[in-house]
């Protein structure tokens, strides 16, 4: 399968935005508060989850991992992303907190443990996650059934999985005003919440759940929304995208396209050019051993050794 992305330029992107993410990341942090607030289920009596191993995949920053280590403090919390740099600056915010670096028998926090590593493959080993975590990170993926069978993988059978990622209606409005400037690809193709859903399926997780959100967000002009998109490593990263300068005549036909969009002064975005993000969020429960997984295009099937029987003659 050929890469949509061109995933050194999503690594090189977060790296350089690793320092100031936070100051621009307010929706990131909203859509993971409300991803957050499914781990509550699992706090119901009926369910009562005591995870010993949760993975935060594509940690960034690492608020969710430092949380998620907060609710189960007896867990071993993995922060994972493939900017080094994020993971800095996730062990300096774990560094903040009290009683960070003391003992747990003297009342210390355990701090999240680092991983820089790719979603698209997991160095850790089968069946031995209790809770998989992602908050915006897989609209960075181009093949989803393949990044969900390697989530299966690593989750133990009835293990728990919480994603989010960004749907094809995020930032129409800026992929209309460029494509008015010229033909190349300036805004990434984001899957559709039932593509989404089928790759859940096709790769075996059982009961998922889905569910949309639509922000939108007002930005003085053009240049502002921009500034915020490169201060939140989200650029352009397509393989196919124009790796010159967009050039100043370029970039003035887009920004005459989106002014047209401006909203009205007294309105919900007094005056401001609007940017829309949809959001998917997703839950599933990782199926029972010898459950089949579709792994390119077929269905593959596990079993323990120790679960074949041997006819003794």
């Amino acid at each position: 399968m050929s890469e949509l992305f061109d995933h050194r330029q999503v690594r090189r992107a977060f790296s350089r935005s690793a320092g100031h993410y936070d100051e621009a990341a307010a929706l990131q942090r909203e859509v993971g508060a409300r991803l957050m607030e499914s781990l509550d289920y699992l706090d119901d009596p009926n369910v009562r989850l005591e995870p010993a191993c949760v993975v935060d995949v594509g940690c960034g920053p690492g608020h969710a991992a430092i949380d998620m280590q907060r609710r189960w403090p007896k867990a071993r919390v993995v922060a994972l992303d493939l900017a080094l740099p994020m993971l800095l600056a996730a062990r300096g915010n774990a560094a903040a907190l009290p009683g960070a670096g003391r003992p747990r028998w003297l009342g210390g926090a355990t701090p999240p443990s680092l991983l820089c590593a790719d979603a698209r493959s997991l160095p850790l080993a089968d069946a031995s996650v209790d809770v998989l975590f992602s908050n915006l990170c897989l609209q960075w993926v181009e093949d989803l059934p393949a990044v969900f069978a390697g989530f299966r993988r690593v989750l133990k059978p009835g293990g728990r999985l919480l994603v989010s990622t960004f749907g094809p209606d995020t930032l129409f409005e800026l992929r209309g005003a460029f494509s008015e400037a010229d033909e190349a690809p300036h805004v990434s193709l984001f899957p559709s919440i039932a593509q989404f859903g089928d790759a859940l399926v096709a790769a075996g997780f059982r009961d998922p759940v889905l569910d949309r959100d639509e922000f939108t967000h007002g930005h003085a002009s053009l240049a502002g929304l921009m500034r915020e998109l490169r201060t939140l490593g989200a650029t352009n990263a397509m393989a196919a995208r124009r790796r010159g300068f967009t050039g100043r005549a370029r970039f003035a036909r887009a920004e005459q396209a989106y002014e047209v969009l401006r909203a009205p002064e007294g309105g919900p975005l007094a005056g401001q050019l609007p940017a829309t993000w949809e959001v998917i969020y997703a839950q599933a429960w990782a199926p029972p051993p010898g459950a089949p997984i579709r792994v390119g295009g077929v269905d593959e099937v596990q079993v323990p050794v120790a679960g074949i029987p041997i006819r003794r003659r």
